[in-house]
């Protein structure tokens, strides 16, 4: 089949690449672009591993053909930090204990990023809906939901710190 050009801005980053048509998101960021934090899981959209931004909304990419978000804005877990300055989601995932085995954790992480950016402060249903499409088989999710909390309540401090 022949490849098409396509340009992506994943992370900030403006890429040109060729790819056949039925090439996935996924496997263009984790093989074209060596960006490996986003993972492979079921390959069919229900682990939610593979969840990324697109255009700041969750999307599973292993669902998606690459040639289908040209011209959009991809962001991966690589793209959640502020140089070495870990984002406050990142910070509140560790500070709270939500990294089991870490496999479910960008996932999660871009999930709750999307969440906090159109929820200032999610109830506890509201994240819990917010990250039920992405699958943990370690942890039970409390300490996730606790995580996702401390990160907005932080985020409030932020705000109105500023605000003075």
């Amino acid at each position: 089949m022949k490849k098409r050009k396509i340009e992506l801005n994943v992370n900030g980053e403006a890429h040109t690449i060729s790819v056949p048509p039925q090439r996935t998101l996924l496997e263009v960021l984790r093989e074209d672009l060596g960006l490996t934090g986003t993972k492979e899981g079921c390959s069919e959209g229900e682990c939610g591993v593979c969840t990324v931004l697109l255009d700041g909304l969750p999307v599973r990419s292993c669902l998606l053909f690459a040639v289908d978000v040209r011209g959009r804005k991809v962001t991966t877990i690589e793209g959640v930090a502020q140089g070495q300055r870990l984002d406050p989601i990142q910070e509140a995932f560790i500070e709270q204990g939500a990294i089991q085995c870490g496999f479910c954790t960008p996932g999660m992480i871009l999930s709750a990023k999307a969440l906090l950016a159109h929820t200032s402060s999610p109830t506890e249903d509201e994240i819990r809906v917010a990250i039920s499409g992405n699958l943990c088989r370690c942890t039970g999710y409390q300490k996730i939901v606790k995580a996702i909390r401390a990160a907005s309540r932080e985020a409030q401090r932020d705000v109105g710190q500023a605000l003075r």
